[in-house]
């Protein structure tokens, strides 16, 4: 790849406009105000020093969230230029941070390859900021200086000297009084960016400490395998079809002489789900784009070519993308000059000629390997034979679910439907068991609560084939109660419920029930968990009675609190262990009344880590759940037998 000129100084910064209108869109920058904007403004300062990392000159970024709550970042990396910029009249350091679209990274050689290619992540962070202090080591000296809401207090000024060190180490504070919803930072959601970061950046070091009191925790992320060891990762605890992990790194250099780099590596599980992660220049481009095309189209001819030449595809049988990527964990990262990303939230890779580019380079590396290892290519091939087979089955379910599950109109007999035909103001409750679902139908506000009583457990959609799942009556009965279809057939704007929630017994068989329900609405309904549709009721643990009064509570905590304040003399304690426990009114007050009520959100927040444990949990190595049972048992405080 072509080297980065050394030199990174103020005549590298560009302007393009002023920074004013952040803090009065702020969505419009970091995608929102809740927790996921609030989030996202970590993202923006920790990219900024990958990007000097992508440029060969950090090795170590450090993030720590402070005991105030506030987010520093430290890196050393060449540290933001600190002379004055002629045209601006003020230092880079004061300009990068109080000017939308100034940085390194328009074209003048401060960057060739950079994630944050429209310039507005550091200035908005500091727009966003109730205060921001910025400390640049560079030239043997320590600058410093200080915001308030995006506004500079005084000039960049010298406060130190530091030698040969050199760096950057951004403090902020969000603005949690006028601009965010939410008021802390979240540790694991952190954890989930730096740690793919770290996986995407070979040897790269970071770490995420939190200092807050009673929160006290430090990790480091440094992954020398790098996607390599992200495949083996996201693959734990699943049957791989052969034990390698196919790794291919090419640079290149596109048609306008521009030098880039394809890293990918990919392995095969027994399952019939495909995992296939793709980044751009760090980015992870959720809607893929032109270098997931790519791959998708080398990996269907690779295996075809070799299925032909081997004559283990006869007749002129050919494979379907869909069957050769049956089974497949795949990351694909590739870096590269100018990339073209659709908005600033940079979910697709525009750029056509990395398709060309990436096909190429997957071909040939794939190619080679097939050829190299004839008993892995036929393992391969003849999985793929098999999902074509499971595809076939699987097409004539689907024709056959069309005119009933998937297109039906008529609703499930054993569904108590609501009145309201409003699907935003629509809840249907998932009940375990006829007896839960008659005490929770009479219970109901029938006007916009629905009722699905399940017979039992539902089929484990990770160990099953879709023709199987299809043919599953309770799956059947969801499907057509909530209207809006599954996988490529799915359809947000025909969900007839605004909220789903799975409301089971609170012992062993209830969670096996709702993680079961997960399970399904994560492989072929992520959309109901990502848009927030997904929860999960809160019916109380215990009742207790005292006279004539009566409490519930809903922890063991609670209720250990409550009877050392009034101690234990005349009180009748019930521990509710099913929902069929309660009589109709209880159910109401404790667990459906929305004015009293608890529910949990499920959300997709760190997808990656529930895609490992879904399989850990649900597949079929018990070795693994055995030993993950052991690591966390001492975090259970009661269980049911």
């Amino acid at each position: 790849m072509e080297e980065v000129k050394h030199s990174y100084n103020e005549q590298d910064i560009q302007v393009l406009e002023g920074l004013d209108p952040v803090r009065k869109r702020p969505g419009m920058y970091i995608g929102s105000t809740d927790s996921r904007g609030l989030h996202h403004l970590v993202t923006e300062v920790v990219d900024n020093s990958i990007d000097e990392a992508l440029a060969g000159f950090c090795t170590e970024i450090k993030t720590e969230i402070l005991k105030d709550g506030s987010i520093r970042v430290t890196d050393n990396g060449r540290g933001i230029p600190t002379g004055i910029i002629e045209k601006e009249g003020k230092s880079a350091v004061e300009v990068v941070l109080t000017k939308l679209h100034a940085g390194g990274k328009f074209g003048n050689g401060g960057y060739k390859i950079s994630g944050g290619l429209h310039g507005v992540g550091v200035s908005c962070v500091n727009a966003l900021s109730e205060w921001l202090d910025v400390e640049v080591r560079q030239n043997g000296k320590i600058y410093k200086m200080n915001f308030n809401r995006g506004v500079a207090q005084k000039p960049l000024a010298v406060i130190g000297e530091c030698g040969s060190e050199t760096g950057t180490i951004v403090t902020f504070y969000p603005d949690f009084d006028e601009i965010f919803e939410k008021n802390e930072f979240n540790y694991d959601t952190l954890k989930v960016r730096l740690r793919e970061l770290a996986y995407l950046n070979r040897g790269l070091y970071l770490s995420l400490a939190d200092r807050r009191e009673g929160q006290e925790h430090e990790e480091l992320f440094l992954y020398e395998g790098g996607i390599v060891q992200f495949v083996e990762n996201l693959n734990k605890g699943k049957e791989k079809v052969f034990a390698d992990i196919v790794y291919i790194q090419t640079p290149f250099t596109d048609n306008g002489g521009r030098d880039g780099e394809v890293e990918v590596a990919i392995q095969y599980n027994d399952t019939y789900n495909e995992t296939i992660l793709a980044y751009a220049n760090n980015i992870n481009t959720e809607e893929g784009g032109s270098h997931l095309d790519g791959f998708k189209a080398a990996l269907t001819k690779v295996i075809n070519d070799y299925g032909t030449q081997s004559n283990l595809l006869k007749n002129g049988d050919k494979l379907s993308g869909e069957d050769v990527r049956e089974g497949i964990t795949a990351v694909i990262s590739v870096k590269l000059q100018e990339p073209q990303f659709e908005g600033q939230t940079k979910t697709k890779l525009g750029n056509s000629e990395m398709r060309t580019i990436v096909s190429k380079i997957v071909q040939d590396g794939l190619g080679t390997y097939l050829e190299e290892h004839p008993k892995e290519a036929r393992d391969l091939i003849l999985k793929s034979l098999m999902a074509q087979k499971a595809r076939d089955a699987a097409r004539k379910a689907r024709e056959l679910a069309r005119k009933g599950v998937l297109e039906s109109t008529t609703l499930p007999g054993k569904l108590s439907d609501c009145s309201d035909k409003d699907p935003t103001v629509c809840e249907i409750y998932m009940v375990e068991g006829d007896s839960a679902g008659g005490t929770a139908k009479q219970g109901r506000d029938r006007r916009f609560q629905a009722i699905l009583p399940l017979r039992g457990k539902i089929l484990n959609v990770e160990k099953a084939s879709l023709h199987k799942i299809l043919e599953n009556l309770e799956i059947q009965a969801m499907i057509t109660a909530f209207g809006c279809g599954i996988n490529a057939n799915f359809d947000a704007s025909k969900l007839r419920y605004n909220r789903i929630i799975c409301m089971t017994d609170a012992d062993v068989d209830g969670s096996h029930i709702r993680i079961l329900l997960l399970t399904f609405f994560f492989r072929f309904m992520p959309k109901l968990i990502e848009e927030g549709h997904v929860y999960i009721a809160q019916p109380p643990l215990y009742k207790v009675a005292k006279g004539k009064s009566e409490k519930y509570f809903y922890t063991d905590e609670a209720l250990t609190a409550y009877l050392d304040e009034t101690g234990r003399k005349g009180i009748d304690i019930q521990r509710y262990k099913g929902l069929g426990e309660m009589n109709s009114e209880q159910l109401w007050e404790t667990t459906m009344n929305p004015e009293t009520r608890t529910m949990l959100r499920v959300s997709m927040e760190d997808a990656i880590a529930a895609d490992e444990l879904f399989s850990l949990l649900m597949g079929d190595q018990p070795e693994l759940r055995r030993i993950f049972i052991e690591e966390n048992a001492t975090l259970v405080e009661e269980l049911d037998i």
